[in-house]
């Protein structure tokens, strides 16, 4: 009897539908609720009244995030990729983590300047510097459409940024200006790291769960000198001592960022690359709406027309605009 329910449970996952729903909805429900704590912990106010603070420690919420992330990774090792070994160079890993926690670091400190939809259509942007960075470091070449694309995306940036009132503050535009260089900071770093991952995946095979593991270790361990030698770390715990909710908000921010990597890669495997594209652009779009529902992030119709714009470049960037097998080598 039993190995009957358990041939009938293998049967039921083998279900391709079922398998798709499985995927959709974990990367979905994952990352959208992964952006809802994002934004709930960084643009929060805390206290009442003169008392109000704000939540300035990005560094040691991607510290915290990448401990939990190792650990996740750690687990699945366990379970499915034990009997494989890494080959991978340690100091890859090392330089990989580099780039991949500026990335974090600014991604999360850019909220402190711009709203969430902004942040998250900045971050949509990513097929620019990996088409920049693979054309002019690994003289990869695109098809046509590939570029088209990216003009649509740029575009969509552009409408989506254009302020054509000049009434605010030179206060609000320096502000506007930061966050939106932190974002194109974080933009690039994404960039090289995609450009490191490639390598080591071509060189190494360099499995998904090795990859995790060892550039989160790698990233604890610089993000661990680094709060203790500014002195964050202390200044957090105080900060969490005096509003302990926020504890709750941050595991489980850093619990959906790694359940939601699990699903991501899960989506790869059963269904290709095209399929997760297509779902991570969908889960963003509706992230922006969420937004825009929840925390009141009042977007002009010329915002709404550049998000579409970029949206739709995403996804024929993910229909059409891979490259051919014949031009990677």
């Amino acid at each position: 009897m039993a190995t009957g329910k358990g041939d009938g449970k293998s049967a039921l996952w083998q279900n391709e539908r079922l398998r798709f729903i499985i995927c959709f909805c974990g990367v979905f429900v994952c990352y959208f609720y992964y952006g809802i704590l994002q934004e709930t912990i960084t643009r929060g106010e805390y206290g009442q009244g003169e008392t109000k603070e704000k939540f300035r420690y990005a560094t040691t919420l991607v510290f915290i995030q990448c401990i939990i992330n190792a650990l996740f990774a750690k687990i699945l090792i366990q379970f499915f990729d034990r009997s494989k070994h890494d080959h991978t160079k340690s100091w890859l890993y090392g330089a990989c983590s580099l780039s991949y926690l500026g990335a974090m670091v600014s991604s999360n400190s850019a909220l402190q300047y711009v709203n969430y939809p902004t942040q998250v259509l900045g971050k949509s942007c990513k097929p620019i510097p990996v088409m920049i960075l693979g054309v002019t470091i690994l003289r990869k070449k695109y098809p046509l459409a590939k570029y088209l694309c990216v003009v649509l995306i740029v575009t969509g940036v552009a409408l989506f940024l254009y302020k054509p009132n000049k009434g605010a503050s030179s206060m609000d535009d320096h502000l506007f200006g930061f966050g939106e260089m932190l974002l194109l900071m974080s933009l690039t770093l994404d960039g090289l790291t995609g450009v490191a991952q490639d390598h080591m995946r071509a060189r190494y095979q360099t499995g998904a769960n090795h990859m995790m593991l060892n550039v989160n270790l790698w990233s604890i361990l610089v993000l661990g000198l680094g709060v203790l030698w500014t002195g964050e770390i202390w200044e957090f715990l105080g900060f969490a001592d005096r509003y302990p909710g926020i504890i709750y908000n941050i595991m489980l921010f850093g619990l959906t960022s790694a359940l939601g990597q699990t699903f991501i890669f899960m989506t790869v495997v059963y269904f290709g690359p095209l399929t997760c594209s297509i779902i991570t652009t969908t889960r963003k779009f509706f992230t922006i709406l969420g937004s825009v529902l929840l925390f009141g992030n009042v977007m002009s119709n010329m915002q709404w027309v550049g998000t579409v714009l970029v949206f739709l470049g995403l996804g024929l960037d993910a229909k059409f605009g891979k490259v051919p097998k014949k031009t990677t080598h």
